[in-house]
C-alpha cells in the first residue's frame, strides 16, 4: 500500500510546538529525521520564530541532538532582509525586534534607525515589527508615530502566540495587532504562509511544491502555507493547534498526526 510521504524528496519542519517544545524534544523526532537524511531526503527546518538568529537555531538544534547540517535553517528574518534587499534597496528601515534580529539586520548590511532618534524626530521609509521579547512602549511609540507619518509597515510573521514549556507567550502578531490597532495600518507580513517563503525554500534546495511537504502544528501558517501553495501539508498535534480548532476550519491539512512519533509509518 502507497505510503503518503513516500515520494517526498523535501521535508520541512517548523521547530517549536512541531519538533520540540521549548527545550523538551518530542519523541521520535529527532530518529525521524536522522532516517531521513539516511534515505537520502532533503530536511530543512524554517520557523517563523524572528526572535533568534540561525546561528542560534543551529545550536539549539546541535545540543537537542537534530545534527542540522549546512543551509537547512531558515526563518521569517531571512525571507523579509531578502524582500528588503531586492525590492527596497537604499530605504532606511526602523525595526521593532530584538538584538540578535538586529544583528541579523545590520550584518545584511542594513542598520536599523535607533528609537532615540525617531523620538527626536529621525525619519525613516519602512517600518519592521516582528516578535519582540525586549519590547519597550518608546519602541512601540516609535513605530507608531512613524507609520502615521507615512512609513510603509511590513511584519516579519503573522503568528499571534509562540508555544512554550509553560504555555503561550505573545509572538509577532500580537505586537503587530497593537500597532495596526494604534494606526489603523495593517501590515505585509512575511515567513509562512506567504508565498515569498516557498520562493524562497525552493531556491534553498532546488525542489519544486510537488516534491515536498511540511509539518507543522498551526493550522493559520505551516498547514496554510502548503495549501497555498501546493505542498503537502501535515499538522502535527503536539504545539498550538488541537483536534477541536480542525472543526469548521477553512483550512484543511493533507495529513492529521498526534506527532512526529506517527510520521514515519507515512514515508516507509
Amino acid at each position: 500500500m502507497d505510503k503518503p510521504l513516500s515520494h517526498k524528496k523535501l521535508f520541512v519542519f517548523d521547530m517549536d510546538g512541531t519538533i520540540y517544545l521549548g527545550g523538551r524534544v518530542f519523541p521520535a523526532a529527532v530518529d525521524f529525521i536522522a532516517r531521513l537524511r539516511a534515505d537520502g531526503r532533503r530536511v530543512l527546518f524554517f520557523t517563523n520564530n524572528a526572535s533568534h538568529s540561525p546561528e542560534f537555531y543551529t545550536a539549539k538544534l546541535t545540543r537537542l541532538g537534530f545534527a542540522p547540517q549546512s543551509g537547512e535553517i531558515a526563518t521569517s528574518a531571512d525571507v523579509t532582509l531578502a524582500f528588503l534587499r531586492s525590492k527596497r534597496p537604499e530605504k532606511s528601515v526602523y525595526l521593532v525586534g530584538t538584538p540578535e534580529l538586529e544583528g541579523q539586520f545590520t550584518a545584511s548590511g542594513i542598520t536599523p534607525v535607533p528609537t532615540d532618534a525617531v523620538l527626536h524626530g529621525a525619519r525613516a521609509d519602512i517600518v519592521v515589527t516582528s516578535f519582540d521579547t525586549t519590547l519597550t512602549y518608546a519602541k512601540l511609540d516609535a513605530a507608531c508615530r512613524l507609520i502615521r507619518g507615512g512609513a510603509e509597515y511590513i511584519c516579519t510573521h503573522p503568528d499571534f502566540n509562540c508555544p512554550t514549556e509553560d504555555g503561550f507567550i505573545p509572538d509577532s502578531g500580537a505586537i503587530a495587532a497593537a500597532v495596526t490597532a494604534s494606526t489603523g495600518v495593517k501590515p505585509r507580513f512575511f515567513g509562512k504562509p506567504y508565498r515569498e517563503t516557498l520562493e524562497m525554500i525552493a531556491m534553498l534546495t532546488g525542489i519544486g511544491a510537488s516534491d515536498t511537504c511540511v509539518f507543522g502544528d498551526r493550522l493559520y501558517t505551516d498547514i496554510a502555507l502548503g495549501k497555498r501553495g501546493g505542498v503537502t501539508a501535515v499538522l502535527v498535534l503536539s504545539g498550538e493547534t488541537t483536534a477541536g480548532d480542525l472543526e469548521g476550519s477553512e483550512i484543511v491539512p493533507d495529513l492529521v498526526l498526534p506527532s512526529l512519533a506517527d510520521a514515519a509509518d507515512c514515508v516507509w
